[in-house]
């Protein structure tokens, strides 16, 4: 797939997903909890890194409030102050004070007391644009998460467990995968878990 066609696909499918009501999004976000908590990987991960949504992206507040009423220790990504395209993973907590990144998004303010290394994390529930159901995925294009854990193909290792969240509508029948791209053990949907 061209880099035109890439750019394509990503603005037909944030559409996609922004075309949905409130009382949509809302439904999707009890279905998608409702169904990561029929998962292993969910239910025994420790420390989870997760997003904010922007721009239409499937809600994460229920998996959120539930961890943090089942003990998990929840992180969320910031843009690396030094480091280009890069993320830090800092806890969330109910109080945590916050603020908004050069993209808008929201992400716990400076100062930090508590980073968690990427590496420690067990599983990262990160957001997507596109996805097909044989593990290939589509991002913003920054390259933010394929940076910050490429060393888990440079190294083959497994941990932390990298899972997409997304509404079923940004399935799509193929993704091609580029060199540089960390593939997800799988994705959560509203409707279905794709694990590779």
């Amino acid at each position: 797939m061209q880099l035109e066609e890439r750019k394509q696909l990503r603005q037909t499918l944030r559409h996609r997903r922004r075309s949905l009501s409130a009382k949509q999004h809302q439904r999707a976000a009890v279905q998608l909890l409702k169904r990561l908590k029929t998962q292993a990987f969910f239910r025994t991960a420790k420390h989870i890194a997760i997003y904010l949504p922007n721009d239409g992206e499937i809600e994460t507040n229920p998996i959120i409030q539930w961890c943090w009423q089942h003990n998990k220790q929840v992180y969320l990504p910031v843009l690396h102050p030094l480091a280009h395209n890069r993320l830090w993973f800092v806890r969330y907590r109910p109080r945590t004070a916050m603020t908004k990144n050069k993209y808008g998004i929201l992400e716990p303010k400076m100062p930090f007391r508590f980073i968690r290394d990427a590496r420690r994390l067990d599983l990262v529930l990160m957001p997507l644009v596109g996805f097909d159901a044989d593990g290939g995925r589509l991002g913003m294009g920054g390259g933010y998460y394929d940076r910050t854990f490429a060393f888990i193909k440079q190294h083959n290792v497994n941990r932390p467990k990298l899972i997409g969240l997304a509404h079923e509508l940004q399935r799509v029948d193929t993704l091609p995968i580029a060199a540089w791209d960390v593939p997800v053990v799988g994705v959560a949907t509203d409707e279905a878990i794709y694990l590779n």
